[in-house]
């Protein structure tokens, strides 16, 4: 099997996030072989429309669903918003999950984590994230980190700082990496 290659996606589009910061974190967590390329396409994507979901569905959906499908495992930081995942999120996991039952995230490995300003670290939206994703047909690791207090956990450069949330990011890049390599030892039917 080639090097792994993992998609980041922050559900936070504000310049300077906190999750993007995690995410870039993560991107230096991971083991030798592995990469983390960060999509930065979520704010281009358009509200879910069906009438719109065909043969050609828009540009910026297609290339979301053509990143998804040619990452080996998904990574998603979620800041949250009102207890729950950011609207832009949970409408590309929207688009994401169709055509059905062969869309980009059937079967694809992947991860929750995420950050937030609160003491909290967006617990409740990792947790509906993961729902989301698993109902779309991903298969979700059961890891997670709730990086909160997340404006005192970052340096000015945007590094980790906090060497005690190392340690569960580790174990969570491990499960998705461990996931990512059954799906590719697996045969195809």
């Amino acid at each position: 099997m080639p090097d792994p290659v993992l998609l980041g996606v922050s559900g936070s589009l504000r310049r300077g996030s906190h999750n993007a910061r995690l995410l870039r974190a993560a991107a230096r967590e991971l083991p030798e072989g592995v990469a983390l390329r960060l999509y930065d396409g979520l704010r281009e994507v358009p509200a879910y429309d069906e009438d719109q979901d065909g043969e050609s569905p828009p540009a910026a959906v297609a290339r979301l669903r053509a990143e998804i499908a040619a990452a080996d495992g998904l990574l998603v930081a979620t800041p949250e918003y009102n207890q729950s995942i950011p609207g832009q999120l949970k409408n590309a996991v929207d688009w994401a999950s169709r055509p059905y039952p062969d869309s980009a995230l059937r079967f694809e490995p992947a991860a929750v984590i995420g950050a937030s300003t609160g003491a909290f670290g967006a617990v409740w939206a990792q947790a509906e994230m993961r729902k989301v994703l698993a109902a779309a047909g991903a298969r979700v690791v059961e890891g997670e980190l709730a990086l909160g207090h997340a404006h005192e956990r970052f340096d000015a450069e945007g590094h980790l700082v906090d060497g005690e949330a190392r340690e569960p990011l580790a174990e969570v890049l491990a499960l998705l990496v461990e996931s990512v390599q059954v799906r590719g030892a697996a045969p195809v039917s």
